[in-house]
Protein backbone atom coordinates (compact mmCIF):
# COMPACT_ATOMS: atom_id res chain seq x y z
CA UNK A 1 0.00 0.00 0.00
CA UNK A 2 3.18 2.56 0.29
CA UNK A 3 3.13 2.44 -3.72
CA UNK A 4 -0.32 3.87 -3.37
CA UNK A 5 0.21 6.27 -0.73
CA UNK A 6 2.95 8.04 -2.63
CA UNK A 7 0.12 8.54 -5.69
CA UNK A 8 -2.44 9.57 -3.06
CA UNK A 9 -0.19 12.18 -1.62
CA UNK A 10 0.22 13.49 -5.37
CA UNK A 11 -3.26 13.27 -6.66
CA UNK A 12 -6.97 12.87 -6.00
CA UNK A 13 -7.92 12.05 -9.39
CA UNK A 14 -9.07 14.29 -12.18
CA UNK A 15 -12.47 14.84 -12.46
CA UNK A 16 -12.50 14.44 -16.45
CA UNK A 17 -11.81 10.28 -16.03
CA UNK A 18 -14.70 8.08 -15.95
CA UNK A 19 -14.04 4.87 -13.86
CA UNK A 20 -16.90 2.32 -14.07
CA UNK A 21 -17.43 0.19 -11.65
CA UNK A 22 -19.42 -2.75 -12.82
CA UNK A 23 -21.21 -4.16 -9.59
CA UNK A 24 -24.28 -4.09 -7.03
CA UNK A 25 -26.16 -0.66 -6.88
CA UNK A 26 -23.78 1.48 -4.77
CA UNK A 27 -25.80 3.42 -1.55
CA UNK A 28 -25.29 6.93 -3.12
CA UNK A 29 -26.79 8.45 0.09
CA UNK A 30 -23.62 7.13 2.49
CA UNK A 31 -22.15 10.23 4.17
CA UNK A 32 -18.47 8.98 3.08
CA UNK A 33 -19.92 9.55 -0.69
CA UNK A 34 -21.11 12.78 0.16
CA UNK A 35 -18.97 14.84 -2.16
CA UNK A 36 -17.90 12.00 -4.69
CA UNK A 37 -19.44 12.31 -8.42
CA UNK A 38 -20.92 9.14 -9.30
CA UNK A 39 -23.06 8.43 -12.30
CA UNK A 40 -25.80 6.19 -13.02
CA UNK A 41 -28.50 5.71 -15.66
CA UNK A 42 -31.03 3.48 -14.14
CA UNK A 43 -32.50 3.83 -10.69
CA UNK A 44 -31.52 0.13 -10.39
CA UNK A 45 -27.82 1.00 -10.24
CA UNK A 46 -28.13 3.02 -6.53
CA UNK A 47 -29.32 1.71 -3.31
CA UNK A 48 -31.38 3.58 -0.26
CA UNK A 49 -29.24 4.49 2.31
CA UNK A 50 -30.29 2.24 5.15
CA UNK A 51 -29.61 -1.21 2.90
CA UNK A 52 -27.94 -4.23 3.99
CA UNK A 53 -28.35 -6.81 0.84
CA UNK A 54 -25.34 -8.67 -0.26
CA UNK A 55 -24.83 -6.70 -3.30
CA UNK A 56 -25.60 -3.46 -2.30
CA UNK A 57 -22.75 -3.79 0.80
CA UNK A 58 -20.23 -4.86 -1.52
CA UNK A 59 -20.39 -2.03 -4.38
CA UNK A 60 -20.44 0.59 -1.74
CA UNK A 61 -17.70 -0.59 0.11
CA UNK A 62 -16.18 -0.89 -3.42
CA UNK A 63 -17.20 2.41 -4.13
CA UNK A 64 -15.72 3.63 -0.83
CA UNK A 65 -11.98 2.29 -1.78
CA UNK A 66 -11.99 4.00 -4.76
CA UNK A 67 -14.18 7.38 -4.07
CA UNK A 68 -14.90 8.02 -0.43
CA UNK A 69 -13.30 11.12 1.18
CA UNK A 70 -10.46 10.95 2.40
CA UNK A 71 -11.51 11.36 6.09
CA UNK A 72 -14.47 9.22 6.01
CA UNK A 73 -12.64 6.15 7.27
CA UNK A 74 -12.56 4.40 4.09
CA UNK A 75 -9.32 4.52 1.61
CA UNK A 76 -10.59 7.04 -0.84
CA UNK A 77 -7.68 6.15 -3.55
CA UNK A 78 -9.08 8.25 -5.88
CA UNK A 79 -12.48 10.67 -4.91
CA UNK A 80 -11.35 13.05 -7.44
CA UNK A 81 -12.40 11.43 -10.72
CA UNK A 82 -15.86 10.82 -11.76
CA UNK A 83 -17.52 6.97 -10.90
CA UNK A 84 -19.77 5.74 -13.13
CA UNK A 85 -21.82 3.15 -11.59
CA UNK A 86 -23.55 0.09 -13.27
CA UNK A 87 -25.59 -2.95 -11.30
CA UNK A 88 -25.56 -6.27 -12.69
CA UNK A 89 -28.47 -7.27 -10.31
CA UNK A 90 -31.56 -6.35 -11.72
CA UNK A 91 -34.17 -8.33 -9.13
CA UNK A 92 -34.69 -8.10 -5.82
CA UNK A 93 -34.25 -11.86 -5.85
CA UNK A 94 -30.34 -10.87 -7.77
CA UNK A 95 -29.61 -8.77 -5.32
CA UNK A 96 -29.91 -10.68 -2.22
CA UNK A 97 -28.24 -13.65 -3.67
CA UNK A 98 -25.45 -11.45 -5.11
CA UNK A 99 -24.67 -13.43 -8.42
CA UNK A 100 -24.63 -12.33 -11.62
CA UNK A 101 -25.01 -13.49 -14.75
CA UNK A 102 -23.23 -13.14 -17.90
CA UNK A 103 -24.76 -11.83 -20.14
CA UNK A 104 -25.82 -8.92 -17.55
CA UNK A 105 -22.02 -8.52 -17.22
CA UNK A 106 -21.36 -8.18 -21.37
CA UNK A 107 -24.16 -5.37 -21.50
CA UNK A 108 -22.90 -3.37 -18.72
CA UNK A 109 -19.32 -4.00 -19.98
CA UNK A 110 -20.67 -2.24 -22.89
CA UNK A 111 -22.70 0.57 -21.23
CA UNK A 112 -19.98 1.61 -19.19
CA UNK A 113 -17.28 1.89 -22.59
CA UNK A 114 -20.64 3.85 -24.32
CA UNK A 115 -20.02 5.98 -21.46
CA UNK A 116 -16.73 7.27 -21.94
CA UNK A 117 -14.82 4.93 -18.72
CA UNK A 118 -11.23 4.49 -19.24
CA UNK A 119 -11.37 1.35 -16.55
CA UNK A 120 -13.68 -0.84 -15.37
CA UNK A 121 -13.59 -2.25 -12.16
CA UNK A 122 -15.40 -5.49 -11.94
CA UNK A 123 -15.90 -8.56 -8.69
CA UNK A 124 -18.62 -10.73 -8.96
CA UNK A 125 -19.90 -14.08 -8.15
CA UNK A 126 -21.53 -15.11 -11.85
CA UNK A 127 -24.04 -18.04 -12.45
CA UNK A 128 -22.95 -20.86 -14.35
CA UNK A 129 -22.91 -20.06 -17.97
CA UNK A 130 -23.47 -21.11 -21.21
CA UNK A 131 -20.94 -21.55 -24.09
CA UNK A 132 -23.25 -18.82 -25.66
CA UNK A 133 -23.46 -16.61 -22.77
CA UNK A 134 -19.62 -16.80 -22.48
CA UNK A 135 -18.61 -15.86 -25.75
CA UNK A 136 -21.39 -12.74 -25.34
CA UNK A 137 -18.71 -11.58 -22.65
CA UNK A 138 -15.72 -12.45 -24.74
CA UNK A 139 -17.06 -9.46 -27.85
CA UNK A 140 -18.03 -7.15 -24.90
CA UNK A 141 -14.73 -8.05 -23.79
CA UNK A 142 -13.17 -6.82 -27.67
CA UNK A 143 -15.52 -4.61 -27.74
CA UNK A 144 -14.38 -2.54 -24.71
CA UNK A 145 -10.59 -2.97 -25.70
CA UNK A 146 -11.13 -1.23 -29.12
CA UNK A 147 -12.57 1.53 -26.70
CA UNK A 148 -9.43 1.73 -24.95
CA UNK A 149 -10.66 0.68 -21.42
CA UNK A 150 -8.73 -1.57 -19.28
CA UNK A 151 -11.10 -4.04 -17.36
CA UNK A 152 -9.76 -4.71 -13.92
CA UNK A 153 -11.17 -8.07 -12.57
CA UNK A 154 -10.98 -9.70 -9.05
CA UNK A 155 -9.30 -13.10 -9.30
CA UNK A 156 -12.29 -14.49 -6.90
CA UNK A 157 -12.13 -15.93 -3.62
CA UNK A 158 -12.51 -19.64 -4.08
CA UNK A 159 -8.82 -21.03 -3.65
CA UNK A 160 -9.00 -22.52 -7.14
CA UNK A 161 -6.48 -22.53 -9.83
CA UNK A 162 -8.42 -21.38 -12.62
CA UNK A 163 -9.07 -19.22 -15.40
CA UNK A 164 -11.48 -17.56 -17.03
CA UNK A 165 -12.67 -16.26 -20.46
CA UNK A 166 -12.43 -12.75 -18.41
CA UNK A 167 -8.67 -13.40 -17.04
CA UNK A 168 -7.57 -14.67 -20.20
CA UNK A 169 -8.84 -11.50 -22.50
CA UNK A 170 -5.85 -8.57 -23.55
CA UNK A 171 -8.10 -5.90 -21.92
CA UNK A 172 -8.15 -7.43 -18.33
CA UNK A 173 -5.95 -7.12 -15.46
CA UNK A 174 -6.83 -9.73 -13.00
CA UNK A 175 -6.04 -9.18 -9.23
CA UNK A 176 -5.26 -11.38 -6.70
CA UNK A 177 -5.04 -10.87 -2.81
CA UNK A 178 -1.76 -10.75 -1.20
CA UNK A 179 -1.49 -11.24 2.38
CA UNK A 180 1.37 -8.73 4.23
CA UNK A 181 4.22 -11.14 3.87
CA UNK A 182 3.75 -10.68 0.67
CA UNK A 183 2.65 -13.84 -0.69
CA UNK A 184 -1.22 -14.97 -2.52
CA UNK A 185 -3.61 -14.89 0.23
CA UNK A 186 -4.98 -18.62 0.75
CA UNK A 187 -8.66 -18.38 -0.48
CA UNK A 188 -7.62 -15.85 -3.98
CA UNK A 189 -8.07 -17.80 -7.44
CA UNK A 190 -4.66 -18.38 -9.11
CA UNK A 191 -4.22 -19.71 -12.56
CA UNK A 192 -2.15 -19.38 -15.36
CA UNK A 193 -3.60 -16.13 -17.13
CA UNK A 194 -4.01 -14.90 -14.03
CA UNK A 195 -0.10 -15.30 -12.99
CA UNK A 196 0.97 -14.18 -16.43
CA UNK A 197 -1.22 -11.10 -17.22
CA UNK A 198 -2.21 -9.80 -13.76
CA UNK A 199 -1.14 -8.22 -10.55
CA UNK A 200 -1.30 -9.23 -6.94
CA UNK A 201 -2.28 -6.13 -3.74
CA UNK A 202 -2.08 -6.54 -0.26
CA UNK A 203 -5.57 -6.22 0.71
CA UNK A 204 -5.26 -6.96 4.66
CA UNK A 205 -7.10 -4.69 7.35
CA UNK A 206 -8.69 -2.38 4.78
CA UNK A 207 -11.89 -0.70 5.96
CA UNK A 208 -14.46 0.79 3.68
CA UNK A 209 -18.18 2.31 3.59
CA UNK A 210 -21.00 -0.11 5.53
CA UNK A 211 -24.88 0.14 6.00
CA UNK A 212 -26.45 2.56 8.04
CA UNK A 213 -23.63 5.20 7.31
CA UNK A 214 -20.70 3.44 9.04
CA UNK A 215 -17.85 1.57 7.96
CA UNK A 216 -16.75 -2.50 7.40
CA UNK A 217 -13.86 -4.76 7.01
CA UNK A 218 -13.33 -5.58 3.35
CA UNK A 219 -10.63 -8.01 1.67
CA UNK A 220 -10.26 -10.55 -0.46
CA UNK A 221 -9.46 -10.48 -3.91
CA UNK A 222 -12.67 -7.18 -4.58
CA UNK A 223 -11.21 -4.96 -2.09
CA UNK A 224 -7.45 -6.07 -3.88
CA UNK A 225 -9.16 -4.90 -7.38
CA UNK A 226 -10.32 -1.91 -6.19
CA UNK A 227 -7.02 -0.53 -4.80
CA UNK A 228 -5.33 -1.59 -8.47
CA UNK A 229 -8.21 0.14 -9.99
CA UNK A 230 -7.85 3.26 -7.75
CA UNK A 231 -4.00 3.38 -8.47
CA UNK A 232 -4.68 2.88 -12.53
CA UNK A 233 -6.95 6.02 -11.90
CA UNK A 234 -4.45 8.21 -10.82
CA UNK A 235 -1.83 7.25 -13.19
CA UNK A 236 -4.57 7.80 -16.09
CA UNK A 237 -5.32 11.80 -14.40
CA UNK A 238 -1.31 12.33 -14.17
CA UNK A 239 -0.14 10.59 -17.69
CA UNK A 240 -4.09 10.57 -19.61
CA UNK A 241 -1.80 9.71 -23.02
CA UNK A 242 -1.05 6.37 -21.09
CA UNK A 243 -2.41 3.32 -23.76
CA UNK A 244 -3.86 0.31 -22.01
CA UNK A 245 -1.29 -1.64 -22.90
CA UNK A 246 1.72 0.54 -21.72
CA UNK A 247 -0.59 0.71 -17.89
CA UNK A 248 -0.89 -2.65 -17.90
CA UNK A 249 3.00 -3.70 -18.70
CA UNK A 250 3.54 -0.99 -16.44
CA UNK A 251 1.52 -2.12 -13.38
CA UNK A 252 3.12 -5.77 -14.12
CA UNK A 253 6.15 -4.37 -14.11
CA UNK A 254 8.01 -7.75 -15.31
CA UNK A 255 8.14 -9.12 -18.62
CA UNK A 256 4.99 -10.96 -19.92
CA UNK A 257 6.17 -13.78 -21.02
CA UNK A 258 5.62 -15.05 -17.24
CA UNK A 259 4.95 -18.84 -16.48
CA UNK A 260 3.95 -18.68 -12.68
CA UNK A 261 0.24 -19.17 -11.99
CA UNK A 262 1.23 -16.10 -9.37
CA UNK A 263 1.16 -12.77 -10.88
CA UNK A 264 4.00 -10.25 -9.75
CA UNK A 265 2.87 -7.47 -6.55
CA UNK A 266 1.90 -4.67 -7.65
CA UNK A 267 4.16 -1.63 -7.21
CA UNK A 268 2.01 1.52 -8.13
CA UNK A 269 4.56 4.22 -7.84
CA UNK A 270 7.34 2.13 -9.60
CA UNK A 271 4.79 1.93 -12.42
CA UNK A 272 4.54 5.90 -12.20
CA UNK A 273 7.85 6.31 -12.25
CA UNK A 274 8.57 4.25 -15.52
CA UNK A 275 5.89 5.84 -17.52
CA UNK A 276 6.61 9.40 -16.43
CA UNK A 277 10.81 8.47 -17.40
CA UNK A 278 8.87 7.29 -20.80
CA UNK A 279 7.42 10.50 -21.78
CA UNK A 280 10.59 12.91 -20.72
Amino acid sequence: MDSVASLMARSAGAADLRVGLVDGPVMVGHPGLSRAKIKWSCPMDVAERDADDVAALHATSTAGVLVAGRRSGALGICPGITLVTRSVFRSPAARSAGTATWIELADALVELADAGARIVNMSLSLAAGTSKEHRAVQDALDYVAAHGVIVVAAAGNEGTIDSTVVTRHRSVLPVVAYNRQGRPGRMSNIGRSIGQRGVGVVADGLMSLGAHGTLRAFGGTSAAAAVATGALALILSELPKTTPEELISAMKGAPSHRTSVVPPLMNAWRAFESLLAARR
